[in-house]
Protein backbone atom coordinates (compact mmCIF):
# COMPACT_ATOMS: atom_id res chain seq x y z
CA UNK A 1 0.00 0.00 0.00
CA UNK A 2 1.32 3.40 -0.98
CA UNK A 3 1.96 6.15 1.64
CA UNK A 4 -0.91 8.26 0.28
CA UNK A 5 -3.28 5.28 0.70
CA UNK A 6 -2.19 4.88 4.33
CA UNK A 7 -2.79 8.58 4.87
CA UNK A 8 -6.29 8.33 3.36
CA UNK A 9 -7.10 5.37 5.57
CA UNK A 10 -5.91 7.29 8.64
CA UNK A 11 -8.04 10.32 7.82
CA UNK A 12 -11.06 8.13 7.25
CA UNK A 13 -10.59 6.36 10.61
CA UNK A 14 -9.99 9.59 12.55
CA UNK A 15 -13.04 11.22 11.01
CA UNK A 16 -15.25 8.18 11.85
CA UNK A 17 -14.00 8.22 15.46
CA UNK A 18 -14.76 11.92 15.85
CA UNK A 19 -18.27 11.51 14.39
CA UNK A 20 -19.32 8.37 16.35
CA UNK A 21 -22.70 9.27 17.91
CA UNK A 22 -22.51 6.92 20.90
CA UNK A 23 -20.47 4.19 22.56
CA UNK A 24 -22.03 1.24 20.64
CA UNK A 25 -21.16 2.92 17.34
CA UNK A 26 -17.64 3.61 18.60
CA UNK A 27 -17.22 -0.03 19.63
CA UNK A 28 -18.40 -1.16 16.20
CA UNK A 29 -15.79 1.11 14.61
CA UNK A 30 -13.08 -0.30 16.88
CA UNK A 31 -14.04 -3.84 15.81
CA UNK A 32 -13.99 -2.90 12.11
CA UNK A 33 -10.49 -1.50 12.49
CA UNK A 34 -8.82 -3.73 15.09
CA UNK A 35 -10.84 -6.96 15.10
CA UNK A 36 -9.51 -10.25 13.78
CA UNK A 37 -10.64 -9.25 10.30
CA UNK A 38 -10.32 -5.49 10.86
CA UNK A 39 -8.83 -3.22 8.22
CA UNK A 40 -5.70 -2.37 10.19
CA UNK A 41 -5.21 -5.96 11.32
CA UNK A 42 -5.36 -7.27 7.75
CA UNK A 43 -3.10 -4.44 6.61
CA UNK A 44 -0.38 -5.43 9.06
CA UNK A 45 -0.60 -9.05 7.90
CA UNK A 46 0.42 -7.92 4.41
CA UNK A 47 3.91 -7.19 5.69
CA UNK A 48 5.07 -10.78 5.07
CA UNK A 49 4.16 -10.60 1.39
CA UNK A 50 6.37 -7.57 0.72
CA UNK A 51 9.99 -7.70 -0.49
CA UNK A 52 12.38 -7.94 2.50
CA UNK A 53 13.80 -4.46 1.94
CA UNK A 54 10.32 -2.84 2.14
CA UNK A 55 9.04 -4.63 5.25
CA UNK A 56 10.63 -2.49 8.01
CA UNK A 57 9.36 0.80 6.66
CA UNK A 58 5.88 -0.57 5.93
CA UNK A 59 5.58 -2.16 9.38
CA UNK A 60 6.64 1.06 11.12
CA UNK A 61 4.15 3.08 9.12
CA UNK A 62 1.24 0.74 9.89
CA UNK A 63 2.10 0.56 13.60
CA UNK A 64 2.26 4.34 13.81
CA UNK A 65 -1.13 4.48 12.10
CA UNK A 66 -2.61 1.99 14.59
CA UNK A 67 -1.31 3.95 17.58
CA UNK A 68 -2.71 7.23 16.26
CA UNK A 69 -6.12 5.72 15.50
CA UNK A 70 -6.25 3.93 18.88
CA UNK A 71 -5.52 7.24 20.65
CA UNK A 72 -8.29 8.93 18.65
CA UNK A 73 -10.76 6.19 19.61
CA UNK A 74 -9.83 6.50 23.30
CA UNK A 75 -10.29 10.28 23.16
CA UNK A 76 -13.66 9.89 21.43
CA UNK A 77 -14.81 7.45 24.11
CA UNK A 78 -13.80 9.88 26.85
CA UNK A 79 -15.68 12.70 25.11
CA UNK A 80 -18.83 10.57 24.86
CA UNK A 81 -18.62 9.65 28.57
CA UNK A 82 -18.28 13.31 29.55
CA UNK A 83 -21.19 14.31 27.34
CA UNK A 84 -23.38 11.60 28.88
CA UNK A 85 -22.50 12.69 32.42
CA UNK A 86 -23.38 16.30 31.59
CA UNK A 87 -26.90 15.48 30.42
CA UNK A 88 -29.81 16.49 32.73
CA UNK A 89 -30.68 13.79 35.21
CA UNK A 90 -27.22 12.21 35.07
CA UNK A 91 -24.25 12.72 37.30
CA UNK A 92 -24.27 12.69 41.08
CA UNK A 93 -26.44 10.00 42.64
CA UNK A 94 -28.89 10.75 45.45
CA UNK A 95 -27.76 8.32 48.15
CA UNK A 96 -30.82 9.16 50.27
CA UNK A 97 -33.17 7.43 47.84
CA UNK A 98 -34.34 3.93 48.90
CA UNK A 99 -32.53 1.07 47.18
CA UNK A 100 -34.12 -1.30 44.71
CA UNK A 101 -34.55 -4.65 46.42
CA UNK A 102 -33.72 -7.69 44.27
CA UNK A 103 -36.53 -10.13 43.68
CA UNK A 104 -36.49 -13.07 46.05
CA UNK A 105 -36.11 -16.47 44.50
CA UNK A 106 -38.64 -19.24 44.97
CA UNK A 107 -38.23 -22.96 45.46
CA UNK A 108 -39.58 -24.67 42.33
CA UNK A 109 -43.01 -26.29 42.90
CA UNK A 110 -41.64 -29.72 41.90
CA UNK A 111 -38.95 -29.39 44.57
CA UNK A 112 -41.56 -28.22 47.08
CA UNK A 113 -43.74 -31.25 46.36
CA UNK A 114 -40.75 -33.63 46.61
CA UNK A 115 -39.68 -32.16 49.93
CA UNK A 116 -43.21 -32.50 51.30
CA UNK A 117 -43.45 -36.16 50.22
CA UNK A 118 -40.04 -37.04 51.68
CA UNK A 119 -40.83 -35.21 54.91
CA UNK A 120 -43.97 -37.29 55.42
CA UNK A 121 -42.23 -40.61 54.78
CA UNK A 122 -39.24 -39.61 56.88
CA UNK A 123 -41.59 -39.11 59.82
CA UNK A 124 -42.91 -42.62 59.14
CA UNK A 125 -39.39 -44.04 59.48
CA UNK A 126 -38.35 -44.32 55.83
CA UNK A 127 -34.76 -43.63 54.73
CA UNK A 128 -34.07 -41.62 51.55
CA UNK A 129 -31.89 -43.50 49.02
CA UNK A 130 -30.74 -42.61 45.49
CA UNK A 131 -29.00 -44.42 42.60
CA UNK A 132 -27.86 -43.78 38.96
CA UNK A 133 -30.22 -42.35 36.35
CA UNK A 134 -28.45 -44.29 33.58
CA UNK A 135 -29.17 -47.89 34.54
CA UNK A 136 -28.50 -51.46 33.50
CA UNK A 137 -31.37 -53.40 31.95
CA UNK A 138 -31.03 -55.92 34.79
CA UNK A 139 -31.90 -53.39 37.50
CA UNK A 140 -34.52 -51.53 35.47
CA UNK A 141 -36.40 -54.58 34.15
CA UNK A 142 -35.16 -58.14 34.66
CA UNK A 143 -34.67 -58.00 38.43
CA UNK A 144 -38.17 -56.48 38.62
CA UNK A 145 -39.75 -59.57 37.02
CA UNK A 146 -39.71 -58.17 33.47
CA UNK A 147 -37.61 -60.48 31.25
CA UNK A 148 -36.78 -59.36 27.67
CA UNK A 149 -40.02 -60.73 26.17
CA UNK A 150 -42.32 -59.44 28.93
CA UNK A 151 -45.22 -57.35 27.51
CA UNK A 152 -44.95 -54.87 30.40
CA UNK A 153 -41.79 -53.52 28.79
CA UNK A 154 -43.96 -52.03 26.05
CA UNK A 155 -45.58 -49.82 28.70
CA UNK A 156 -42.27 -48.19 29.56
CA UNK A 157 -41.40 -46.32 26.26
CA UNK A 158 -37.73 -46.73 27.08
CA UNK A 159 -34.74 -44.65 25.96
CA UNK A 160 -31.98 -47.17 25.19
CA UNK A 161 -28.33 -46.11 25.46
CA UNK A 162 -27.24 -49.57 24.29
CA UNK A 163 -28.73 -53.06 24.27
CA UNK A 164 -28.30 -53.44 28.04
CA UNK A 165 -28.06 -49.80 29.22
CA UNK A 166 -31.12 -47.54 29.51
CA UNK A 167 -32.27 -44.27 30.96
CA UNK A 168 -34.28 -45.57 33.88
CA UNK A 169 -38.03 -45.52 33.27
CA UNK A 170 -38.82 -45.49 36.99
CA UNK A 171 -36.93 -45.27 40.28
CA UNK A 172 -37.61 -48.91 41.19
CA UNK A 173 -33.99 -49.90 40.37
CA UNK A 174 -33.05 -48.13 43.61
CA UNK A 175 -35.08 -50.74 45.49
CA UNK A 176 -33.23 -53.61 43.78
CA UNK A 177 -29.81 -52.09 44.45
CA UNK A 178 -30.70 -51.48 48.10
CA UNK A 179 -31.91 -55.03 48.67
CA UNK A 180 -28.78 -56.39 46.99
CA UNK A 181 -26.57 -54.39 49.34
CA UNK A 182 -28.25 -55.06 52.70
CA UNK A 183 -30.34 -57.70 54.44
CA UNK A 184 -33.90 -56.99 55.65
CA UNK A 185 -35.48 -55.09 57.26
CA UNK A 186 -35.63 -52.40 54.57
CA UNK A 187 -37.66 -49.21 54.73
CA UNK A 188 -36.71 -46.71 52.02
CA UNK A 189 -38.08 -44.04 49.69
CA UNK A 190 -36.31 -43.33 46.40
CA UNK A 191 -36.77 -39.88 44.79
CA UNK A 192 -35.30 -38.98 41.43
CA UNK A 193 -35.70 -38.40 37.71
CA UNK A 194 -37.12 -40.97 35.31
CA UNK A 195 -37.30 -40.94 31.51
CA UNK A 196 -39.88 -42.17 29.00
CA UNK A 197 -40.64 -41.39 25.37
CA UNK A 198 -43.87 -39.55 26.08
CA UNK A 199 -44.86 -35.88 25.96
CA UNK A 200 -48.25 -34.15 26.27
CA UNK A 201 -50.26 -32.11 28.78
CA UNK A 202 -49.99 -34.84 31.44
CA UNK A 203 -46.70 -36.55 30.45
CA UNK A 204 -43.11 -35.42 30.06
CA UNK A 205 -40.05 -37.23 28.61
CA UNK A 206 -38.29 -36.45 31.87
CA UNK A 207 -40.26 -36.52 35.10
CA UNK A 208 -39.78 -37.08 38.82
CA UNK A 209 -40.84 -40.04 40.90
CA UNK A 210 -40.78 -41.17 44.49
CA UNK A 211 -40.94 -44.90 45.08
CA UNK A 212 -41.00 -46.65 48.41
CA UNK A 213 -40.25 -50.10 49.78
CA UNK A 214 -40.84 -51.81 53.12
CA UNK A 215 -39.54 -55.35 53.62
CA UNK A 216 -39.35 -57.45 56.79
CA UNK A 217 -41.07 -60.39 58.41
CA UNK A 218 -44.84 -60.19 58.73
CA UNK A 219 -45.53 -57.26 56.37
CA UNK A 220 -49.06 -57.48 54.93
CA UNK A 221 -51.39 -55.54 52.67
CA UNK A 222 -52.82 -53.96 55.81
CA UNK A 223 -49.44 -52.30 56.43
CA UNK A 224 -49.47 -50.98 52.86
CA UNK A 225 -52.94 -49.50 53.29
CA UNK A 226 -52.06 -47.95 56.62
CA UNK A 227 -48.88 -46.26 55.42
CA UNK A 228 -50.35 -44.92 52.17
CA UNK A 229 -53.59 -43.74 53.78
CA UNK A 230 -51.52 -41.86 56.36
CA UNK A 231 -49.44 -40.33 53.57
CA UNK A 232 -52.53 -39.12 51.67
CA UNK A 233 -54.05 -37.56 54.77
CA UNK A 234 -50.77 -35.85 55.69
CA UNK A 235 -50.42 -34.30 52.23
CA UNK A 236 -54.00 -33.59 51.14
CA UNK A 237 -55.87 -33.39 54.45
CA UNK A 238 -57.63 -35.70 56.87
CA UNK A 239 -61.00 -35.32 55.16
CA UNK A 240 -59.82 -36.59 51.74
CA UNK A 241 -61.25 -40.08 51.03
CA UNK A 242 -58.90 -42.87 49.82
CA UNK A 243 -59.67 -46.03 47.88
CA UNK A 244 -57.60 -48.94 46.59
CA UNK A 245 -58.40 -50.46 43.17
CA UNK A 246 -57.03 -53.79 41.89
CA UNK A 247 -54.38 -53.29 39.22
CA UNK A 248 -51.35 -54.99 37.66
CA UNK A 249 -47.62 -54.35 37.98
CA UNK A 250 -45.11 -57.06 37.06
CA UNK A 251 -43.08 -56.57 40.24
CA UNK A 252 -45.96 -56.65 42.74
CA UNK A 253 -48.75 -59.14 43.40
CA UNK A 254 -51.42 -58.30 44.41
CA UNK A 255 -51.25 -54.76 43.04
CA UNK A 256 -53.45 -51.74 43.58
CA UNK A 257 -53.94 -48.22 42.28
CA UNK A 258 -54.59 -45.65 45.00
CA UNK A 259 -57.21 -42.97 44.31
CA UNK A 260 -58.15 -39.94 46.33
CA UNK A 261 -61.36 -37.93 46.29
CA UNK A 262 -61.11 -35.18 43.68
CA UNK A 263 -59.53 -32.14 45.31
CA UNK A 264 -61.18 -29.84 42.74
CA UNK A 265 -64.86 -30.81 42.95
CA UNK A 266 -64.71 -32.55 46.36
CA UNK A 267 -66.07 -35.77 44.87
CA UNK A 268 -69.05 -34.28 43.04
CA UNK A 269 -67.60 -34.89 39.56
CA UNK A 270 -65.85 -32.45 37.23
CA UNK A 271 -63.72 -32.31 34.08
CA UNK A 272 -60.50 -32.86 36.03
CA UNK A 273 -61.62 -36.17 37.50
CA UNK A 274 -63.60 -37.27 34.43
CA UNK A 275 -66.83 -36.77 36.42
CA UNK A 276 -65.96 -39.78 38.61
CA UNK A 277 -65.15 -37.86 41.79
CA UNK A 278 -61.80 -39.72 42.06
CA UNK A 279 -58.21 -39.00 41.03
CA UNK A 280 -55.43 -41.57 40.69
CA UNK A 281 -52.46 -40.69 42.88
CA UNK A 282 -50.08 -43.68 42.91
CA UNK A 283 -49.53 -47.39 42.27
CA UNK A 284 -48.67 -49.99 44.88
CA UNK A 285 -48.62 -53.67 45.74
CA UNK A 286 -47.00 -56.53 47.63
CA UNK A 287 -43.50 -57.33 46.32
CA UNK A 288 -43.54 -60.31 43.95
CA UNK A 289 -41.55 -63.32 45.26
CA UNK A 290 -39.56 -63.35 41.99
CA UNK A 291 -38.13 -59.94 42.89
CA UNK A 292 -37.01 -61.27 46.27
CA UNK A 293 -35.35 -64.24 44.59
CA UNK A 294 -33.50 -61.93 42.17
CA UNK A 295 -31.87 -60.03 45.06
CA UNK A 296 -31.18 -63.05 47.25
CA UNK A 297 -34.02 -62.64 49.76
CA UNK A 298 -36.00 -65.67 50.93
CA UNK A 299 -39.68 -65.04 50.01
CA UNK A 300 -40.71 -67.66 52.57
CA UNK A 301 -39.21 -65.58 55.38
CA UNK A 302 -39.90 -61.97 54.42
CA UNK A 303 -42.68 -60.05 52.74
CA UNK A 304 -42.95 -56.44 51.74
CA UNK A 305 -44.80 -53.79 49.81
CA UNK A 306 -43.73 -51.19 47.27
CA UNK A 307 -45.35 -48.05 45.89
CA UNK A 308 -44.56 -45.32 43.40
CA UNK A 309 -45.91 -41.90 42.51
CA UNK A 310 -45.12 -39.09 40.09
CA UNK A 311 -44.07 -35.93 41.90
CA UNK A 312 -45.52 -33.78 39.12
CA UNK A 313 -48.85 -35.55 39.62
CA UNK A 314 -48.84 -34.72 43.33
CA UNK A 315 -47.90 -31.09 42.59
CA UNK A 316 -50.69 -30.77 40.02
CA UNK A 317 -53.24 -32.02 42.54
CA UNK A 318 -51.88 -29.89 45.38
CA UNK A 319 -52.12 -26.63 43.44
CA UNK A 320 -54.80 -27.32 40.83
CA UNK A 321 -52.51 -27.22 37.78
CA UNK A 322 -53.99 -28.80 34.65
CA UNK A 323 -50.94 -28.82 32.32
CA UNK A 324 -47.73 -30.53 33.40
CA UNK A 325 -45.70 -28.57 30.84
CA UNK A 326 -46.10 -25.40 32.90
CA UNK A 327 -43.55 -26.77 35.37
CA UNK A 328 -40.83 -26.72 32.70
CA UNK A 329 -41.55 -23.51 30.76
CA UNK A 330 -39.77 -21.31 33.35
CA UNK A 331 -42.46 -18.63 33.12
CA UNK A 332 -41.71 -16.37 36.08
CA UNK A 333 -45.35 -15.29 36.31
CA UNK A 334 -46.20 -18.91 37.06
CA UNK A 335 -43.25 -19.71 39.31
CA UNK A 336 -43.68 -16.60 41.50
CA UNK A 337 -47.01 -17.94 42.70
CA UNK A 338 -45.12 -20.58 44.67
Amino acid sequence: MKPEELQALKQKALQAAAQAPDLPALNDLRTRLFGRKGELTLLLRQTGSLPPEERPAFGQAVNALKEEVAAALAQAEENLDQAAAARPGRGAEDVTLPGVMPRRGRVHPITQAERLILEVFSRLGFEVVESPEVELDWYCFEALNMPPDHPARDMQDTFYVSSDVVLRTHTSPVQVRTMESQPPPVRIVCPGKAFRRDSDATHSPMFHQVEGLMVEEGISFANLKGVLTTFVHQVFGQDVPVRFRPSFFPFTEPSAEVDIGCVVCKGEGCRVCGHTGWLEILGSGMVDPNVFKAVGYDPDKVTGFAFGMGIERVAMLLWGIDDLRMFYENDLRFLRQF
